[in-house]
Parts: C-alpha cells; structure tokens; sequence
C-alpha cells in the first residue's frame, strides 16, 4: 500500500525535470594538492582509549584492518575483518567496525540485512553504479552467498549514534583532500564556505588511524537547515515528496527503506546525484528518481544539511 501511495504521489510533481549538477564538493579534486603525508616510520600506533597497536602500514592494510576496541562490537566474520585474502577486501578497512565509515563511503549500520544484500547484488549486477562504484562492484562479484550473508547480518545488528555534528557558518577552516579524505590543511586559515558542506574530522589523526570513535564536523551554510527542514518535511511545494512517506518518522527507516537520519550530507548528495542521472538503479531507483528529479544544486545542499542535523 505504501509503494501504491507513493507511485500515485509521484504523478502529481511536475513534469519538467532539470539538468542534474555535480555536487563537486562531495568529491575529491581532479587534481589534488600536493601535502607531504605523515612518513611510516614503522612505529606501533594506538588510538585513545584502545590496548592495542598497530603500525601505519597495518592501518592501512586493506585485508587486515585494525579492531582497535573488539569488546564493542559483535563477533566479526572473516570477511568483515579480513576480506578473502585476494580479491575482497576487509569490509571494516572503509566501514569500520561499527559501520558508519567516513563521508566518503556509506554508513551500513542501522540498517536491514536484506536492503544491504540487495545493494550488493545490484553492484553485482551493474545496476548501482556512479563514482567510486566499481570497487564495490568489483568486491560483490567476488563475494560468495555466505560472504554476502554473515557480512549483511553483522552490519546490520550494529547500533546507530551520533556521528557528525553540523554547524550553519559563512567561513570554514580551509581544508584539502588526502586521497579520499577530506582533513584541516596543515597551514591552517579559513574560507568562505560557498554553496558547499565541508565535511572535516574533529580529530584527523583519529581518522587517520581508522579509529571507530572519531567523529565529524558537517559545516553547512547559514539557512540551508530551515529551507532543507521545509524540503523535506513538506515537499517544498510540489518540488519533490516529504522524505518520511517513505523513510519513516525522523526519517527513521521503515521496514527495507534505510534510516538516512544522520548521515554524512556528503554521502546523501551523491546518492542523490545518481539518482537524477540514472547511475545508481536497482527496485526502488524508479521512485527515488521521480522525487529527485527537480532538485536544484542549492536545494541538495540544504536536502543533506538538514538530514545530516537529525538524530540518528
């Protein structure tokens, strides 16, 4: 009944669709600035708080990635923690292990194993595609029926918190990109914040270490949380669908439809993005294209501000 009411809703917004923009601000750089990164000087390393260590090249392994608090989460598959050894990696190598990942990938926490198993077979199949798509496609073909199974239970058992925090400003510190992460520039100094959300860590060397509790500052420009709350509470007049017909109250979840209540407004722009152009596809894309079809580049912004501010 609640695809019935939304497809019938759908026939309703207007016509006339708009040329989707690029939030190039979710992205990294073509060309990214040249920062000297941190030397691996082979050192064992700890994150606050955590008993373990481990030295910059383990961090970084990408088929044994660091568990540096294993008491706060459930037990984790192999393929969670180590990948298969060739072709998969370590699903907690960019997810972490409580499953909320940077701005640059997707939070999996929170949400149902049989939405995550779907999304993987829509990798699988081409279907969800767009920037940085082929990795996880590549992965999903690589994953067996039981890979696929215990890593969508474990992701799925995790709980939500609070991850970022979002703050309305006209300046920001100045940033750049080290490969997919956007950190503070070391030179330091600020910026008029434009119509853009800058997603940087309260601590970088935190996120630098892969440490699960590092946490995120979203700055968002000043007013974009009242027109994203009208947006997305009201549909802005006919511009698009309330989000909550089919993500729930607080924009929750409901039922297979994920909880995108708090997320990285980084993350729900592009997805947004894919959406409009058609890269990401699979049994719900028909719907969510319908609905974000007339957004603008300045209503995205202030879409995933106000999303982002919601209590997980």
């Amino acid at each position: 009944m609640r695809s019935l009411i939304s497809i019938l809703m759908l026939a309703f917004l207007p016509s006339l669709a708009l040329a989707a923009e690029r939030p190039d601000w979710a992205y990294p750089p073509a060309q990214a600035e040249n920062v000297p990164a941190e030397p691996d000087d082979g050192k064992p390393l700890q994150a606050p708080g955590s008993t373990r260590s481990y030295t910059r090249k383990q961090i970084n392994a990408q088929m044994d990635s660091p568990d540096w608090f294993p008491d706060e989460h459930p037990p984790m598959p192999t393929i969670v923690a180590h990948g298969n050894g060739t072709t998969v990696r370590a699903c907690i190598g960019c997810h972490l292990p409580h499953g909320h990942g940077h701005p640059e990938n997707s939070r999996l926490a929170g949400t149902t194993a049989a939405y995550l198993a779907r999304q993987l077979a829509d990798f699988k199949s081409g279907v969800r595609g767009g920037a940085g798509a082929g990795v996880m496609t590549r992965f999903a073909k690589e994953m067996t029926e039981d890979d696929v199974r215990v890593s969508t239970e474990y992701f799925s058992k995790l709980k939500l918190f609070r991850w970022t925090r979002v703050v309305e400003t006209d300046t920001v510190p100045k940033s750049y990109f080290s490969g997919t992460r956007r950190l503070h520039h070391p030179a330091g100094g600020i910026e008029p914040i434009g119509n853009r959300i800058v997603e940087l860590p309260e601590n970088s060397e935190q996120v630098e270490l892969r440490d699960p509790h590092a946490s995120f500052v979203s700055y968002v420009p000043t007013g974009s949380l009242a027109k994203g709350e009208a947006l997305v509470t009201t549909g802005g007049g006919g511009k698009t669908l309330p989000c909550a017909i089919c993500h729930g109250v607080g924009l929750k979840g409901l039922g297979d439809v994920p909880n995108i209540a708090g997320r990285s407004p980084g993350n729900i722009a592009r997805q947004i993005y894919y959406f409009q152009t058609g890269d990401r596809g699979g049994a719900s894309a028909a719907l969510m294209k319908g609905v974000v079809d007339k957004l603008t580049a300045d209503d995205v912004v202030a879409i995933a501000a106000y999303v982002a501010s919601l209590e997980p």
